[in-house]
C-alpha cells in the first residue's frame, strides 16, 4: 500500500506541473504543442538522470525510486518511460524489439486516438 501511496502522490505532482508547463508554453498562435514536447524531453532526461544515478550509486531507495521515477516521471510524462525502455532496448543491442517498440507505439498511439476521435462522433 505504500508503495502505491508514493506512486499516486508523486504522478498527482508531475501531472500538476505538467499541466502548469502546457498552460505556460503551448500556444493557440502555432500548432507545435510546444509545453507538451518539453514535459516528454525534460521528463526523459529527468528519468534518465534518476535511473541512471540509481545504477551507479545503488544508494537510492526502491520507494523513493517508485515516487520519482514511476509516480513523477509518469505523471509528468509517459514518455520519459518509453524513452529509457528504448534507451535499455539499444543498450542491450535489441535493434528489432527497440523498432518494433518505437513504430508500433507512435502507429497503435496515434491510431488510439483516431479511433476515440471517430467512437465519440458516432456514439
Amino acid at each position: 500500500m505504500k508503495a502505491v501511496f508514493l506512486v499516486f502522490l508523486g504522478g498527482g505532482l508531475g501531472s500538476a506541473l505538467r499541466y502548469g508547463v502546457g498552460k505556460w508554453l503551448n500556444n493557440s498562435e502555432t500548432a507545435f504543442p510546444l509545453g507538451t514536447f518539453s514535459v516528454n524531453i525534460l521528463g526523459s532526461l529527468i528519468i534518465g538522470i534518476i535511473l541512471g544515478y540509481a545504477l551507479k550509486n545503488e544508494s537510492i531507495s526502491q520507494n523513493t525510486l517508485l515516487f520519482l521515477a514511476t509516480g513523477f516521471c509518469g505523471g509528468f510524462t509517459t514518455f520519459s518511460a518509453f524513452a529509457y525502455e528504448n534507451f535499455d532496448l539499444l543498450k542491450n543491442g535489441d535493434l528489432v524489439n527497440s523498432g518494433i517498440y518505437t513504430l508500433s507505439s507512435l502507429i497503435f498511439g496515434i491510431g488510439a486516438v483516431y479511433l476515440g476521435v471517430w467512437l465519440i462522433k458516432f456514439f
